[in-house]
């Protein structure tokens, strides 16, 4: 692997303004993404600051939007989405916040949805071994085990 070639803090803080109007990135990317420019130390921080003081950087603005996405798009629960912010290292105010974007009659239809769907696929498999495969599921995909249960289908 090769040393990336030195770039100055104003080419640094051009590329991670365009990186960052890109989409929405947590502080741990654009410090990962800084680190492999090969931006360290001072200079680091300083771009930092830079991106969030212009509004380029913002970690609440983060959480919410990956929430929303990860909820609408993927279907997937609140452990799951809390487990990746906090991977992302996400304070625990923002994972808050950002659970505030997942409204609760949505996130029980949604939940309804993806086990009826899945539900319709192990029709064929016993009635025992599909509620299990079921609860499964809702587990994999990130939902509370007491939401499961309670909107299983018999």
């Amino acid at each position: 692997m090769t040393k990336p070639k030195y770039i100055s803090k104003q080419q640094a803080l051009l590329k991670m303004q365009r990186y960052c109007a890109y989409q929405e990135r947590s502080h741990y990317e654009t410090r990962s993404k800084l680190l492999s420019l090969g931006i360290y130390g001072e200079d680091l921080e300083q771009v930092m600051t830079e991106l969030v003081e212009s509004g380029f950087l913002n970690e609440e603005r983060f959480a919410r939007s990956f929430a929303r996405g990860k909820f609408n798009m993927k279907k997937w629960g609140r452990v799951r989405i809390t487990q990746e912010l906090k991977r992302r290292q996400i304070s625990a105010w923002c994972i808050r916040k950002a659970m505030e974007e997942i409204d609760p009659g949505e996130y029980a239809d949604a939940l309804k949805a993806i086990l009826h769907k899945k539900a319709t696929e192990y029709a064929a498999n016993l009635p025992h071994e599909r509620r299990v495969k079921l609860i499964r599921y809702g587990l994999q995909k990130g939902y509370e085990s007491e939401l499961i249960q309670e909107l299983l289908p018999e």
